[in-house]
């Protein structure tokens, strides 16, 4: 009797049980960990068209361990609410007024489920025009032109600080759009460790709130120098990269022709974004815990912060 198709047939069903039991234990949620929260921007590559990103398209990592995702939700429907606040820095130049019926446009585009505040920057804090409200023809009417005064902030990163700080927790996405030179007059350029920028970076993802930049040059000599200037962006980036939201780089100390294609690209991507809940690894002590997402879904990024903080489960 010929036993070797029974023996290969045995190989194979072992061979199988085995890896199933691998990637049940891979995307099972450990017996102890933290679950911890992220908000994830859907992002195309190359103008291409969004699709839908399910839960099983979504992989979450720290290292090479993959994570168990509990939840991914997109931002719509009864979770499409949305608090933004735009910040304008006020030691930017006052030709930044041109641009404001695109800023206008903008907030008077966003849906109703969308709370909008205006601040501007002033000597290291948040001075609020307009209190986040849904009365969006308000918002829009509360700016003003920023005073134009070099040196009037003395840190954009002071002034995100402050307002973080006295924002009071939500269930919903908090997001802010920063309208700056990035520029920081307190510590200086040219420093890649800059620590009030990773101070602030810090207290933003702890928040869960995204940071989004757009560059506006300052009204003094900064507002020409390319050295200043492209400092002031880089530290930008790192902002916005670090936090899951997005710089518009800009890569000369000109302002922007127009603030339109920005504002248009940042409302698309509000309107891609998911609510994700997945389960850490055990800590033994609260710290943070370096994660990176990824999916199968052809021509998509999965864009958020790249660090969740977490304590031991009690």
């Amino acid at each position: 009797m010929n036993r070797f198709p029974f023996l290969i047939s045995t190989a194979f069903l072992a061979a199988c049980l085995a890896g199933a039991s691998m990637v049940a234990a891979q995307q099972a949620p450990p017996s102890s960990g933290t679950t911890a929260h992220l908000v994830v921007t859907a992002e195309a590559h190359h103008g291409k068209e969004i699709p839908v990103i399910n839960r099983e398209d979504v992989m979450v990592y720290e290292g090479h361990d993959r994570d168990a995702v509990t939840e991914w939700i997109p931002a719509q429907g009864d979770h499409a609410v949305l608090e933004l606040f735009i910040l304008i820095d006020d030691s930017s130049s006052t030709n930044l007024g041109t641009q404001f019926d695109d800023i206008r446009k903008f907030i008077e585009a966003q849906p109703a489920t969308t709370k909008i505040g205006v601040a501007y920057m002033r000597n290291g804090t948040a001075a609020a025009v307009q209190q986040l409200t849904d009365d969006h023809a308000a918002a829009a009417k509360a700016l003003r032109l920023p005073l134009g005064t070099a040196g009037v902030n003395a840190s954009p990163y002071f002034a995100l600080s402050d307002l973080i700080k006295r924002w009071p927790a939500s269930n919903g996405r908090r997001e802010v759009l920063m309208i700056t030179d990035g520029i920081d007059r307190y510590y200086g350029v040219g420093d890649l460790q800059d620590p009030y920028l990773a101070g602030t970076i810090d207290e933003a993802v702890r928040a869960g709130i995204l940071v989004s930049a757009i560059y506006s040059p300052d009204a003094g000599h900064l507002g020409h120098s390319y050295w200043a200037s492209y400092w002031g962006q880089m530290y930008l980036s790192e902002l916005a990269e670090k936090t899951g939201g997005e710089a518009y780089y800009i890569g000369f100390t000109g302002p922007p022709v127009a603030l339109a294609p920005y504002l248009t690209d940042l409302e698309n991507r509000l309107s891609h974004q998911y609510f994700l809940a997945f389960v850490t690894k055990a800590v033994k002590k609260a710290g943070w815990v370096q994660v990176r997402l990824g999916t199968e879904v052809p021509n998509v990024d999965l864009v958020s912060a790249h660090r969740v903080y977490v304590s031991p489960e009690r």
